[in-house]
């Protein structure tokens, strides 16, 4: 593919085009499969957040400053985090088997990787800060009120 804007340079963006190949084919045969209402709504977002991902990623790249740049970037992380939750609801519905999502979760987890990087690369708050981009919850250690009171020193 021959490249005419910036954008279109991106290991990312290619990616996410990838992805788009994959869930719309994905997209067509559920559409053959199915006429529930309620699985036009969820296949018509993931093909909206798959989109958005894409769009948001190429206006990223196209912005001059750091902290615009990294909140589109931003943008299109949190689409395709939508979209992983979309193929999840599919399997939820019985529309789909995790093996058949499975290709399109990896992609997903490369591109939301992939775009970490740049927010880290692009994002003035962020670059000063140790803490990871990430938020996840941690297990609690189960303790009880009373037991240090039967400890004796």
């Amino acid at each position: 593919m021959r490249t005419y804007f910036d954008h279109e340079k991106l290991d990312v963006y290619r990616l996410e085009l990838r992805f788009i190949t994959w869930v719309t084919r994905l997209l067509l045969d559920i559409k053959q499969r199915s006429t529930n209402a309620r699985i036009a709504d969820v296949s018509d977002q993931l093909d909206r957040a798959s989109l958005s991902a894409l769009l948001n990623t190429a206006e990223g790249n196209g912005r001059r400053q750091r902290r615009t740049r990294a909140k589109f970037f931003d943008d299109a992380r949190g689409s395709a985090t939508e979209c992983a939750a979309c193929l999840d609801a599919l399997v939820a519905k019985a529309v789909c088997s995790g093996g058949e999502i499975d290709e399109g979760k990896q992609l997903l987890l490369r591109i939301a990787s992939m775009l970490t990087k740049l927010i880290e690369r692009f994002d003035v708050s962020s670059s000063s800060s140790s803490s990871s981009s990430l938020i996840q919850e941690e297990p609690e250690e189960e303790r009880f009120e009373d037991e240090n009171e039967h400890e004796r020193p």
